[in-house]
């Protein structure tokens, strides 16, 4: 469940939650009079391109031309 906090409290409690925040992985809804403002959200790294298909890479071959037009496979003339 995502927390919401006045920003009175978390001006005065901002490490806290931050740590809360960074433990936790959930976001912070962050409100003033009642109505939401900001929302506070942990950072998550993306990952590069050799990351992402480390799991595939040499596993994948394809015989086909990799630059020829797709327009017939799509249906456009």
């Amino acid at each position: 469940m995502m927390k919401v906090v006045s920003k009175s409290v978390l001006k005065a409690h901002m490490l806290e939650f931050f740590r809360d925040i960074e433990a936790s992985g959930e976001e912070l809804v962050v409100t003033s009079n009642g109505q939401p403002v900001l929302k506070v959200v942990p950072y998550h790294r993306e990952m590069t391109v050799d990351e992402a298909f480390a799991d595939v890479r040499g596993k994948i071959a394809y015989h086909g031309d990799l630059l020829a037009p797709t327009t017939e496979e799509w249906g456009i003339t």
